[in-house]
C-alpha cells in the first residue's frame, strides 16, 4: 500500500510539474505575441522611440542653456550701453 501511495503522489507531482511547464510556455508565447502586436500598433501610430525622444530632449536642454547664456550676455551689453548713454536704450 505504501509503495502504491508514494507512486501515486509521484505521478500527481509529475503531472503538476508538467502542467506548470506548459503554463509557463504558454505564458511566454502569449507575451511574445502581445509584444509583437504592441510594437506593430506603435509603428502604425508613428510614435517616436525612446532614443529619438532622449536625443530631442538633450537638444532642447542645450538650446535652453544657450538661450540663458545669450540672455545674460544681452542684459550685460544693454546695461553697459545704458550706462554709457541713458537715452539709447529707450527705443529697444
Amino acid at each position: 500500500m505504501t509503495q502504491t501511495t508514494g507512486r501515486l503522489f509521484d505521478d500527481v507531482a509529475r503531472l503538476f510539474s508538467d502542467a506548470a511547464g506548459m503554463a509557463e510556455g504558454a505564458r511566454r508565447e502569449a507575451e511574445t505575441i502581445l509584444r509583437a502586436q504592441i510594437e506593430r500598433l506603435l509603428r502604425g501610430m508613428d510614435v517616436v522611440t525612446r532614443e529619438e525622444f532622449e536625443a530631442v530632449r538633450q537638444m532642447a536642454i542645450l538650446a535652453r542653456e544657450e538661450n540663458d547664456r545669450l540672455k545674460a550676455r544681452l542684459d550685460t551689453l544693454e546695461a553697459r550701453l545704458s550706462a554709457a548713454d541713458p537715452g539709447t536704450t529707450q527705443g529697444l
